[in-house]
């Protein structure tokens, strides 16, 4: 199992929430993903590693933006 937290910007509601968690739920291997709107963390929960670069591309497809690992 592989964790990792990165900051995202641009969340602002519910909804947000929601397109990052399942944007970035499609990613092959993920079996998690965590979204607090107040920190604008995502905690990402997989078999193994991910690529901080698909994170990115995932985000970047619900119309965000990841800031940091």
């Amino acid at each position: 199992m592989s964790s990792a937290t990165y900051t995202v910007s641009g969340m602002t509601c519910g909804h947000c929430v929601g397109s990052v968690k399942s944007e970035v739920g499609k990613i092959a291997g993920v079996t998690g993903v965590d979204v607090d709107l107040a920190t604008d963390k995502v905690t990402v929960t997989a078999n193994e590693s991910v690529e901080e670069a698909r994170v990115r591309d995932a985000v970047e497809e619900a119309g965000y933006e990841l800031v940091s690992a």
